[in-house]
């Protein structure tokens, strides 16, 4: 989770919303991502969409199987459907989104029985730290209306 504050403090630097993401496979780091939908003028820029293409491109595969999601932030529906769809087996994330969240806040994608495909949650990892930069972003952008 450390690494995917990295990214998070990455998104932050170029005025992004602060979200990292980093894949494993063991104890390796195969894909890396965070927020540039404002870089690229890209709606579907999200630190885990990014961390997902780069980690089935490092694997020749679109199954991530018995890799491991690290985010700071709980994935919105579009991201936790990707982690679906690739077959990543654990996610683990910082802190709950209220208005997005998909895993257990507002929708449990990712947990449900009617999926083709249903990957482990950890939740609350570093939850103060990712909350906080999210917290501060938000908090700066208010200040400077």
């Amino acid at each position: 989770m450390r690494e995917a504050l990295l990214e998070a403090e990455l998104a932050r630097a170029d005025g992004e919303v602060p979200v990292g993401c980093v894949l494993t496979m063991g104890s390796e780091i195969i894909g890396r991502g965070h927020n540039r939908r404002q870089r690229d003028q890209d709606p579907t820029a999200h630190a885990e969409m990014i961390a997902i293409r780069e980690a089935a491109t490092r694997l020749g595969s679109w199954r991530l199987l018995d890799t491991v999601a690290f985010v700071t932030l709980e994935p919105c529906p579009m991201c936790a459907g990707a982690l679906v769809n690739s077959r990543v087996s654990t996610l683990v994330y910082g802190c709950a989104d209220p208005k997005a969240g998909a895993i257990h806040t507002l929708y449990q994608i990712g947990l449900d029985n009617r999926l083709n495909h249903r990957f482990r949650v950890v939740n609350g990892v570093l939850r103060d730290e990712c909350g906080l930069i999210l917290s501060k972003f938000f908090e700066n952008i208010r200040a400077s209306r």
